[in-house]
Parts: C-alpha cells; structure tokens; sequence
C-alpha cells in the first residue's frame, strides 16, 4: 500500500483531521431524531385536553342555569303531601313561625312566577305582593304570638292535608289556567304536653307540587 507523508497532504487536511477529532455530540440512537420536532395538531383540529388555542388552560365551562319550575308551563299532576321538596318547604313554614321571620317561609309561598301565568288580572305580581304575600306575613307573625312567651318549646307533628283536591277550571276566581286547590289543612304541634293546631286555609298546585296561598284567611 502506498504511504502518504501527512505533511505532504497540506493544511487542508491537517485541520480537517483536527475538526473531527474534536468534542462532538454524541450520534442520536436510531429513530429518535437529534432535534425537537413540532407539536402535530389533534385529528380534526382537537385541542389538547386543558389547554386553549392561545396557549393558556382552557376555562371551565360554566354549568347551565336550572330552569325555574316556576316559569314552566302548568300541568295537571296531582300533588303529594310527602317526599323531599314537600317535607323542606313544611319545614320552613314552621321554622319562620317559631322563629317570626316570614321570610324563611317563602318557599313555601305559590311562586309569582307561576302566579303570573294563573291569575287573569292587571297586575298580577302587585297582586301576588301587596295582597297574597303581605297576609301570608301577617299570619306567621299571628301564628308566631300563639305560640306564647316560648316559642321554641313548640315542636312540630305533623301538617295533615286532605287528600280531596279540586281541579279549578280556568275562568273560576279570575285564573287564566287550571289548578288543584284543597281545603282545610292542619299544621299540628305540642306545647307543653298539650296537642294543639293551626289551619292552613288553601293550598293550591304548581306542577304538581303543593304551596300556600292563604294560610290563616281567605282575602
């Protein structure tokens, strides 16, 4: 084999050598590359979970709104005197009358939602507040006085309502659409060893729920 002096090579080459013997990376094991590649995006255009086109956490999305029953339409279900909602809103009438704030007794009160849509007058909502809601205070407030110099010794029984409901057509008593109404509900309770009650005067439907619109009088 012939033999090359590398002076002979010239300095080309000398540094050439010297280039290759130097630091270099060390070589990138087969099928990874040696650079970051881009970020492909997602099939169909698909944002990575958590993230936003802009770069930043994408925002929770906000639950919808639950629709008030009240604004629905009116239907034809009998109410029940038990289960949960029922047994929540008996609950409050007899917590604001112990403790005289008509105002926890509310839920309890036909929505002026749903009032609206019943009653065939010119303004219903005054009606439902300056009439309806302003007894309805009155009488816890009445109620509450009965109860005597200690109120919280009173404990609840039971609200008995009678299971004959009438179906009011619309056209009676100024009303646009149809409810149940019933008469003669009794809110019972004991004082100091003795059983005592309150009359509830009329409760009518929404929905098939039961609510109060006249507790202690018809006006």
């Amino acid at each position: 084999m012939l033999r090359v002096h590398p002076l002979r090579l010239g300095p080309l080459f000398v540094l050439a050598a010297m280039s290759s013997c130097g630091h270099r990376e060390p070589p990138a094991p087969d099928g990874i590359p040696s650079v970051a590649l881009p970020e492909l995006p997602l099939p169909g255009g698909s944002a990575v979970p958590g993230s936003s086109t802009s770069g930043g956490p994408a925002p929770l999305a906000s639950p919808a709104p639950a629709q008030d029953p009240a604004t629905e339409p009116q239907t034809h279900d009998l109410p029940r005197a038990d289960g949960a909602a029922f047994d929540e809103r008996r609950a409050d009438l007899w917590d604001a009358i112990v403790n005289d704030d008509p105002d926890r007794a509310m839920p309890f009160f036909f929505p002026v939602a749903a009032y609206q849509q019943v009653k065939d007058v010119a303004d219903p909502t005054a009606d439902w507040k300056h009439r309806l809601v302003a007894a309805y205070r009155r009488d816890i407030h009445a109620l509450h006085a009965r109860l005597g110099a200690s109120p919280s010794d009173a404990k609840f029984v039971s609200l008995d309502v009678p299971a004959h409901a009438h179906w009011v057509e619309p056209g009676e008593e100024w009303n646009k659409i149809g409810y149940y109404r019933v008469f003669g509900t009794k809110l019972r309770y004991t004082l100091g060893g003795q059983d005592y009650a309150f009359d509830v005067k009329s409760l009518i439907s929404w929905r098939g729920e039961w609510f109060v619109v006249h507790l202690s009088a018809i006006g």
